[in-house]
């Protein structure tokens, strides 16, 4: 089996560690492997072991270096207790974080429950502050670190997510604020902004949900077709990436477009872009699959 055809050049990270949370699914597990496949150590986390120790076992069997952590990124003791641990195992050294870990449920905004909604903003706003407060106390004042935090095309609202997207607008704006107050330590703070990723993410929305929503996304992209992971990834490691040394408090759309469609300019509905097969390891959500034609 052929390895990661990451564009970047190779042994860009040795003798570097960084830490994707949510490293054992989707666009986690996809920049986990390419991190590996450019000299880095990688510790995934998430609150799954069997998915954390299956990333590790790619990576590895790639020829990589990973390792792994299982706690809830929402959970503030836990959170401390980790980031400790996991800098005594690397001799005090991290040298960024990847803020992916995040989650949703599809619902209008009038039947999100307050337990519903608070779970939501902790997976994607809290539990990542959390992450990046605990590194910069740890770390990153003293040595400096790159953090990459993980919102969405979210712009304009997003129905059917009211939870999910005051959260990554609420990442954002985290993203730009201390981007400025950890500056001085040499730590810089960015985030990417996916539009529609053919990721397992989508495998965990309700199957009618998906039988209705997920054939119209590709038309309503300019580029005319979803993301794939190793997309993502490719924007995720260029900001952690020394060639991004003067880029902190930025924001980076992967949307094909979407975010700068008024909605008025008819679109094609046809893919004008090769996607950019990097991910050696990819799997395409199942969700997706069973929306093809069946072979007659």
């Amino acid at each position: 089996m052929s390895g990661y055809r990451s564009v970047f050049a190779p042994g860009l990270f040795a003798g570097r560690t960084y830490i994707v949370t949510g490293g054992g699914s989707g666009i986690g597990r996809c920049t986990a492997h390419e991190l590996a496949a450019l000299g880095a150590h990688v510790i995934v986390t998430g609150r799954k072991t069997e998915k954390l120790s299956a990333t590790v076992d790619e990576i590895v069997a790639d020829g990589g270096s990973a390792s792994m952590a299982a706690f809830d990124i929402r959970d503030e003791d836990a959170v401390k207790l980790a980031v400790k641990t996991m800098l005594d195992e690397r001799d005090g050294a991290i040298h960024g974080l990847v803020n992916n870990a995040g989650g949703q449920f599809p619902s209008p905004a009038q039947a999100i429950s307050k337990k519903g909604f608070e779970a939501v903003l902790g997976a994607n706003l809290t539990g990542g502050f959390l992450m990046a407060r605990e590194l910069y106390l740890r770390c990153f004042a003293k040595r400096g670190g790159s953090i990459v935090n993980m919102i969405a095309d979210m712009w304009g609202g997003m129905p059917a997510m009211a939870h999910s997207g005051a959260a990554r607008a609420g990442m954002m704006n985290l993203t730009q604020t201390v981007a400025v107050e950890w500056a001085a330590s040499g730590t810089r703070v960015n985030a990417v902004a996916p539009g529609f990723v053919a990721s397992s993410g989508m495998d965990a929305y309700d199957p009618a949900f998906s039988s209705v929503v997920l054939p119209q996304m590709a038309a309503a992209i300019p580029l005319g077709r979803l993301a794939n992971e190793a997309e993502v990834s490719a924007a995720i490691v260029f900001l952690l990436s020394d060639a991004a040394s003067f880029v902190s408090g930025a924001t980076l759309t992967i949307d094909g477009a979407a975010s700068c469609n008024t909605k008025l300019f008819p679109l094609a509905g046809k893919p004008s872009t090769t996607p950019y097969g990097g991910f050696h390891r990819e799997r395409p959500p199942a969700a997706l699959e069973a929306l093809k034609p069946k072979a007659r």
